[in-house]
């Protein structure tokens, strides 16, 4: 047995956009949703109901399609991080990482030594992987949120640390943080957004952030960003209404 490859981690190391889809909580769900040609789920653990009991399952059902399984934790712990990792996820994203030691634990977590300090046992990845623990390294995610303010500012020293795939700006979050709740198109909170992008990706690094809709995915990616996260709700929520609205148009 060979480890799985981590689909995302891989195309973003080519220098490839990477597409990451997330609303599913069901392994039926992401099945379905496996021939649609993204490379990777979302699985919510922070906001939604995605708990270790429940990563096994899901995670199986992305390793079918070849869809990089990536989980949300709710808060930087280490034991939570590397937990995760053993459960089957492929990728791990931490949020309000908001300095360069915040950023530093997140590695220690969720890398084996000599990078970080992740716990020794064989994920259910590593099932039957004879060198799972000396390669693992290579094929598991790491992304952070810079989803505050303190994160914007805090940036430059942030993206010092090493190991991390991708630093995405979560854009609703840091406008609460700017005191503006609700307000993610004003323009101060555009110009942050788009000024933090903009370091990451001239840093060398990776950027990633949510895109709902078509013309924020172009937008994003002809500046650079290379991994869009996009909700599967509001593609579900335009397509109903278009047809509805043909149906009524018709009679």
């Amino acid at each position: 047995m060979e480890i799985r490859p981590n689909r995302v981690k891989q195309k973003l190391a080519n220098g490839e956009s990477a597409l990451i889809a997330s609303g599913f909580d069901s392994g039926d769900q992401i099945d379905s949703f496996g021939p649609n040609g993204f490379d990777g789920v979302w699985l919510e653990g922070e906001h939604g109901p995605v708990d270790a009991p429940q990563i096994g399952d899901l995670t199986r059902a992305c390793d079918i399609w070849g869809l990089t399984s990536v989980v949300r934790v709710n808060r930087n712990d280490q034991n939570l991080i590397y937990r995760t990792f053993d459960r089957g996820a492929q990728g791990v994203c931490v949020p309000h990482v908001n300095t360069k030691a915040e950023a530093e634990n997140v590695v220690a977590g969720g890398k084996f030594a000599p990078i970080g300090q992740r716990g020794l046992f064989t994920s259910r990845q590593g099932y039957d992987v004879p060198d799972y623990l000396d390669i693992a390294n290579d094929e598991t995610l790491l992304i952070i949120l810079v989803e505050d303010i303190i994160a914007v500012n805090n940036l430059d020293e942030i993206l010092e640390v090493d190991h991390i795939d991708v630093f995405l700006v979560a854009p609703s979050d840091l406008a609460a943080s700017m005191g503006k709740i609700g307000k993610v198109q004003s323009q101060g909170v555009q110009d942050t957004i788009d000024g933090a992008l903009a370091k990451i990706v001239e840093s060398g690094r990776t950027a990633g952030t949510m895109c709902p809709d078509y013309t924020l995915a172009e937008k994003y990616t002809k500046a650079g960003v290379k991994c869009l996260l996009t909700p599967s709700g509001p593609w579900v929520a335009a397509g109903a209404k278009q047809f509805r609205e043909t149906v009524e148009a018709a009679q």
